[in-house]
C-alpha cells in the first residue's frame, strides 16, 4: 500500500456504500493531488479497518466515494495515553503528530500552574492527528480529550491504568515498556509546582519515571518517553 493516498473518514464503512467526502478532502484530492473520477483512495474510520474506495463523482469541492473491498481488518493497538501540558503552538503540533505516529490511543491535554498557554485549538489538534494517522498507516486516530486541570484529571483517574510521570531531577527509576493500560505524563517547560508534585507522589497509580540524566525540552521528553513506553508495540 506504499504510496497510496489514505484518508480518515467519519462514516461507517461497507462494500458498495457511497458517501460524500468533506470539502477539505475534495479540495485536497481534486485540486492538490489532481485525482479524478475512477481513481482509487484508501480510507479508514478507526473502527472498520481499511478499505479501497473509488472516486465516483468530483465537481469543484464536492467529491463522492464508492467503497470497494476491504484491505486490512481492524486490529487493536496499544492502550497508551499521553497526558501533557500544552506548549506553544508549533511544539504542541509536534507532540500531537509524533504521539500519533508512535501509536498512542488518547491525548489528554492538561493545564498546570506553569502551563505557558491558556487556549487550545482542538480542531487543529484533531486535524493534525488525523493527518499523521493517514501518513503513518495506522488504522486509528487517537482520541482527543477536552483540556482539563491536572489536579482534576488526577482526581478521577481510571483504576487499573498506571500513570508514569516524567519528573526532572527526581530520584526515580528509568521508564520501562508498558505492561497493560498505561499513560505518560509530561509537564510544562517550567516543571511542576510543589503542590502538583505532592499530588503526584500521593496518587496510588502514579509512578515517578526518569528519562535519563539530561534535562529535555517538553516536546522531546514526550517523544522519548513514548518511544520507551511503547517499545513492545512498535515495529
Amino acid at each position: 500500500m506504499s504510496g497510496s493516498i489514505r484518508l480518515f473518514v467519519d462514516t461507517p464503512l461497507r462494500a458498495g456504500l457511497e458517501f460524500d467526502a468533506t470539502a477539505a478532502q475534495a479540495h485536497y484530492l481534486g485540486s492538490v493531488m489532481r485525482r479524478g473520477v475512477g481513481d482509487i483512495v484508501h480510507i479508514f474510520n478507526g473502527v472498520d479497518g481499511e478499505w479501497r474506495a473509488r472516486i465516483a463523482a468530483l465537481k469543484r469541492d464536492k467529491l463522492r466515494f464508492e467503497v470497494g473491498e476491504p484491505l486490512r481488518p481492524q486490529m487493536p493497538g496499544p492502550d497508551i495515553w499521553l497526558v501533557f501540558a500544552p506548549l506553544k503552538r508549533d511544539a504542541t503540533d509536534l507532540v500531537v503528530e509524533k504521539a500519533t505516529e508512535l501509536g498512542v490511543s488518547a491525548l489528554l491535554p492538561v493545564f498546570t500552574e506553569r502551563t505557558n498557554t491558556a487556549r487550545l485549538n482542538e480542531d487543529r489538534m484533531r486535524a493534525i492527528a488525523a493527518e499523521a494517522a493517514e501518513q503513518c498507516e495506522r488504522l486509528t486516530v487517537p482520541r482527543l480529550a477536552p483540556a482539563r486541570k491536572l489536579l482534576d484529571v488526577l482526581g478521577d483517574w481510571p483504576p487499573g491504568r498506571t500513570l508514569a510521570a516524567a519528573l526532572e531531577r527526581q530520584d526515580a527509576a528509568h521508564l520501562r515498556p508498558a505492561r497493560g493500560p498505561s499513560a505518560l505524563l509530561i509537564g510544562p517547560e517550567g516543571g511542576f509546582t510543589p503542590l502538583e508534585l505532592d499530588a503526584l507522589r500521593r496518587h496510588p497509580l502514579v509512578v515517578p519515571a526518569s528519562l535519563g540524566p539530561r534535562i529535555l525540552r517538553a516536546e522531546t521528553a514526550a517523544i522519548a518517553g513514548l518511544a520507551l513506553l511503547l517499545a513492545p508495540a512498535c515495529g
